[in-house]
C-alpha cells in the first residue's frame, strides 16, 4: 500500500538556548494546526486544508478512530463560537446560521436523489421486464401499462390490447415457443449486460451492498465503495439484473445507492467532507432514505438505520434521518413509478379483522421462518465459499449467464415463477373477492356446494408448492454473484408463498372441522374468516425477519406496506418467533454472515464475552516479547530512520527510560517529519547518516552547537487510551466499540508492555466464537 503524501506546514521559532557557541538559533517545529493539537494527527495522514481546519485522510481498508474525529469536530466548534463572540458582526453569523444548517440542506438533497433514483429504476425496472415478451408499436420506450392506457381507458382489457404485440401468439405451439425463446433470450442478455458493466466499470456495484455499507457505518474505509461510479454503474444495472428473472431485488441494493448519493452531497460541504465520524452521520440518514424508498416506509426506514445499519446514531441523527426518508418519500411520490399514487408495487389495503385462534398459525409461520432463515443463511454462504474456491469465483461473467439463462428456463413453466417477483407478492397479497379473476381466489361461493374450492385454486396450489421451491432453491445460488443483487423481496417472496399456503390449509381445516369450539361461533365458512393474503403478509415477515433477524423495523416496515394498523399484533408474534427460533440456532443474520465470510473488521453490538475470563494480557502483543519504542528522550534522526527500516510497524509509543508511556506517533507523522525538518534546513531528506536531534516536549532542551533539532510535540498523541493487562475482555471489547479506537496500550504497574489492535480483538473474538483460525491479513 502506497502511502500518500501530504502538506505540512512549518515554522521557525525564534528559542533561546543557554550555549556558549551560540546565542540565539533557528528551531524547527512541525504545526499541523493553527492552534496546536494534543491530539496529535492521524495514523494515516493529516493535512491543514484551505479552511484551516484539521483534515484526516485514511488508507483504503483501514478503521477511522472514532475518539480523535469527534474530538477535532468539538475543537472545530468551540473556535467558531470563540470567533463569532469575539468579532459579532452579520458575516460571522450567516456563516454560523449557514455551518448549523448544511446537514439538513444535505440530508434534503440526499432525499431528493434518493426518490429520484428509486424512481428512475422502478419505471425501468417495469419497461424492461415488458420488452421480455412483447412491445408497443410506434413507441417502444412505453411499459406495456402505459401503451395500453388509451385502450384501457375505452374498457379493453390489457391482456386484448391492440397497441402492445407480443413476440408470438401465445394460443399456438410455435408462438408459445418463440414467446419461450425471447423469454430466455432477453433475459440472459439483460443479465449479461450486468455483469459486463459492473466487472469493467465498477465492480463494488455487485451485490446487495448492506454488509458493506454496514461496516462502512462502523468506521471501516472502503475508498471507491461510494463514489460516483459505483452510484452510477447500480443505478443502471439494478434494472437489468431485476429485470433479467434473477431471483434477487433491488431494495437492499437502493441502501447502497442511496448512501452513494449521501457520499456525493457530503463532499460539497467540509465540514462533512474533512471528517469521517460526521460524513457517516449523513450515511445514516441515507440508509434510511434508501427503505423509505425501497418500500414506500419512511419511519421503518429511520428504525432499519438505527437497528441494522448504524453504529454510530446520535439523537441528532435520528431528526435527520427521520426527514431525509420523509423528502424521498415525497420524492418517489411526486415521480410516481407505478401510476396508481402507492410508493410500493404491492401496497395493500385490508379492512378484515383477524381472530384470537388464528394466532396460532400465524406462530407457526414464524417457526417456519426462523428455520427457513436457518437454513438459508448456512446454505448460502457455504455456497459463497464454494463460489471462491471454484471455477466460478473466477469467471463471474460465466457464472452470471449460465444462472440467468438456467433461470430463464426452469422458471417460464410456472406463472407464478414467470412473472416479476414485486408482481407475485401483490398477487399473493391481494385479498380475494367475489368474482375475483386470481386463480388463488377461485372459491364456489354456492351454497349447494360441497366444497368451497374449485378446481382452479387446487391447481394454483401445487403451482404455488413447485414455486416454493425453485424460488428458495434458485435464490440461495443467486446472492453473492456480481450483479446487484437484493435479499428482501426473494425472502418476502418465499415467506409470501408459505404464508398463503399456510392460509389455504387453515381453510381446509374449517371446513373438514366447522364445529370446533375455537371458530364456530366466528366462521360461517372457511372464506367469510380466513383470509389467505393476510397469512402470505404475516409468512413475508417471519421469512424476512429469519433471514435479516430484524425486529421493530420490520415490523413498522409491513405495517407501512399494508397500511393496516390491526396486524401489528399477528406481525409482532410472527417476527418474534422468527427471531427466537433463529437465535436458537445462531445470533448471526445474512448480513452478518457476510460480513464474517468477507472478513470485514466489524465489532458487532451482539457480541457478549461477558462468560470469558480471558485478560487484556493474554491476547495483547507482543506476547513474551519487548515492544518497539521510541525514547522520550535522546532521539535522534538515525535511530530513527534505523528503527523504521527494521521494524514495518504503523505507529510507535513513546516511552520514558522507566517504560513508562508517555505518547504515539505514527509511522507516516515520524516519517514526514523527519523528511519535513531536513528539507527545510536543505538537507537530504533521505540520508539516513546526516544525525539531528529529535524532541518530543515542549520544553526547551539543552543542545549542542551542532544542527538544528526537530520538535515533533504537535504530532504526536498525548493521550492513547491505556488498560491494565489485568483487565477483563469483556471490558476491553467495550471500550473498543464505545469509544471507537484503533488500538489500546497495555501497562503493568504503568510500564508499557504491549498494545491490543481492533485486528487483534476482532481475531480473538472469531477464534472463540467459530474455533477457527479467521485472517485479516489482507487489511494488516
Amino acid at each position: 500500500m502506497e502511502t500518500r503524501s501530504r502538506p505540512i506546514a512549518l515554522n521557525i521559532i525564534k528559542t533561546d538556548f543557554p550555549n556558549d557557541d551560540m546565542e540565539r538559533k533557528d528551531f524547527v517545529e512541525l504545526d499541523l494546526g493553527k492552534e496546536g493539537s494534543s491530539y496529535g494527527s492521524d495514523p494515516d495522514a493529516l493535512e491543514e486544508d484551505f479552511t484551516g481546519e484539521t483534515k484526516f485522510h485514511y488508507k483504503d481498508f483501514g478503521s477511522i478512530d472514532w475518539y480523535r474525529e469527534l474530538a477535532v469536530d468539538q475543537r472545530k466548534r468551540a473556535r467558531d463560537k470563540e470567533k463569532a463572540e469575539k468579532t459579532p458582526n452579520i458575516v460571522n453569523y450567516i456563516r454560523s446560521l449557514a455551518d448549523a444548517a448544511s446537514g439538513w440542506i444535505i440530508v434534503t438533497v440526499i432525499g431528493l436523489l434518493a426518490g429520484f433514483a428509486a424512481g428512475v429504476i422502478d419505471i425501468a425496472t417495469k419497461w424492461l421486464s415488458d420488452l421480455k415478451s412483447g412491445y408497443c408499436r410506434g413507441h417502444l420506450y412505453l411499459n406495456q401499462e402505459q401503451c395500453c392506457w388509451s385502450d384501457t381507458l375505452h374498457g379493453i382489457d390489457e391482456d386484448n390490447c391492440t397497441a402492445w404485440r407480443d413476440y408470438g401468439n401465445p394460443n399456438t405451439y410455435g408462438g408459445h415457443v418463440l414467446l419461450f425463446i425471447m423469454y430466455c433470450l432477453m433475459g440472459t442478455l439483460f443479465a449479461t449486460i450486468a455483469v459486463i458493466l459492473v466487472k469493467m466499470i465498477a465492480p463494488y456495484a455487485c451485490g446487495s451492498g448492506i454488509p458493506e455499507v454496514k461496516t462502512i457505518l462502523s468506521g471501516f474505509i472502503m475508498k471507491g465503495y461510494l463514489g460516483f461510479g459505483t452510484l452510477l454503474v447500480k443505478t443502471l444495472t439494478m434494472p437489468l439484473a431485476v429485470s433479467a428473472g434473477l431471483m434477487l431485488g433491488k431494495e437492499g441494493p437502493l441502501v447502497h445507492v442511496a448512501c452513494c448519493c449521501g457520499h456525493a452531497v457530503s463532499q460539497f460541504f467540509p465540514k462533512y467532507r474533512n471528517n469521517q465520524a460526521k460524513l457517516r452521520e449523513m450515511l445514516s440518514a441515507s440508509a434510511a432514505a434508501g427503505v423509505s424508498v425501497a418500500f414506500g416506509a419512511p419511519i421503518g426506514g429511520v428504525l432499519f438505520s438505527l437497528e441494522e445499519v448504524s453504529y454510530y446514531f446520535p439523537l441528532k441523527t435520528l431528526w435527520r434521518s427521520f426527514f431525509c426518508a420523509l423528502i424521498a418519500a415525497f420524492s418517489l411520490r411526486a415521480m410516481n413509478p407505478f401510476g396508481n399514487q402507492h410508493l410500493v408495487l404491492f401496497y395493500v389495503e385490508y379492512d378484515k379483522p383477524y381472530h384470537l385462534f388464528e394466532l396460532f398459525p400465524f406462530i407457526i409461520l414464524g417457526i417456519l421462518g426462523g428455520l427457513y432463515g436457518i437454513l438459508f443463511i448456512n446454505m448460502n454462504l457455504s455456497w459463497c465459499r464454494f463460489r471462491k474456491r471454484s471455477i466460478l469465483g473466477q469467471h463471474p461473467l460465466l457464472e452470471v449467464v449460465i444462472l440467468a439463462l438456467g433461470t430463464s428456463i426452469l422458471a417460464y413453466p410456472n406463472p407464478y415463477t414467470r412473472i416479476q417477483s414485486g408482481h407475485l407478492i401483490r398477487l399473493l397479497f391481494k385479498e380475494c373477492k367475489r368474482y375475483d379473476d386470481n386463480p388463488l381466489c377461485d372459491y364456489n361461493y354456492s351454497q349447494n356446494a360441497t366444497t368451497v374450492f374449485n378446481d382452479g385454486i387446487t391447481q394454483a396450489t401445487w403451482q404455488l408448492i413447485l414455486a416454493l421451491v425453485v424460488k428458495s432453491a434458485l435464490t440461495v445460488i443467486t446472492f453473492g454473484i456480481k450483479v446487484p443483487a437484493g435479499l428482501f423481496i426473494p425472502s418476502m417472496v418465499t415467506g409470501a408463498i408459505t404464508g398463503r399456503l399456510i392460509g389455504i390449509l387453515t381453510q381446509k381445516i374449517i371446513e373438514a372441522f366447522p364445529t370446533l369450539s375455537i371458530w364456530e361461533g366466528v366462521c360461517a365458512d372457511p372464506t367469510s374468516c380466513i383470509e389467505p393474503g393476510l397469512y402470505s403478509m404475516v409468512g413475508a415477515a417471519a421469512a424476512l425477519g429469519g433471514v435479516t433477524r430484524m425486529t421493530v423495523s420490520l415490523v413498522v416496515i409491513m405495517f407501512e406496506v399494508t397500511g393496516g394498523l390491526q396486524y401489528i399484533v399477528p406481525f409482532m408474534v410472527a417476527t418474534m418467533a422468527s427471531k427466537w427460533i433463529g437465535d436458537a440456532f445462531g445470533k448471526d443474520g445474512i448480513y452478518d454472515g457476510h460480513i464474517t465470510l468477507n472478513e470485514y473488521p466489524y465489532l458487532d453490538v451482539k457480541i457478549d464475552m461477558q462468560q470469558q475470563k480471558t485478560t487484556a494480557g493474554q491476547i495483547m502483543n507482543p506476547k513474551g516479547g519487548t515492544m518497539v519504542t521510541i525514547p522520550f528522550q535522546g532521539s535522534t534522526t538515525e535511530k530513527l530512520c534505523t528503527m523504521l527500516a527494521d521494524h514495518p510497524f504503523s505507529g510507535f509509543p513513546i516511552v520514558t527510560v522507566q517504560g513508562r508511556l508517555v505518547a504515539f506517533i505514527t509511522r507516516e507523522d515520524l516519517q514526514e517529519g523527519i523528511a519535513a525538518g531536513r528539507k527545510l534546513m536543505t538537507l537530504d531528506p533521505n540520508d539516513a547518516h546526516i544525525d539531528q536531534t529529535v524532541l518530543f516536549t515542549m520544553s526547551t532542551p539543552l543542545v549542542s552547537a551542532g544542527r538544528v533539532p526537530i520538535r515533533l510535540n504537535n504530532v504526536i498523541d498525548y493521550s492513547p487510551v491505556t488498560i491494565s493487562e489485568q483487565t477483563s475482555i469483556a471490558l476491553v471489547l467495550e471500550v473498543f466499540r464505545k469509544l471507537g479506537c484503533r488500538q489500546v496500550f497495555v501497562l503493568r504497574q504503568g510500564e508499557l508492555v504491549g498494545l491490543i489492535t481492533k485486528k487483534d480483538l476482532l481475531q480473538f473474538i472469531y477464534e472463540t466464537r467459530n474455533n477457527d483460525q479467521t485472517s485479516y491479513t489482507q487489511f494488516k
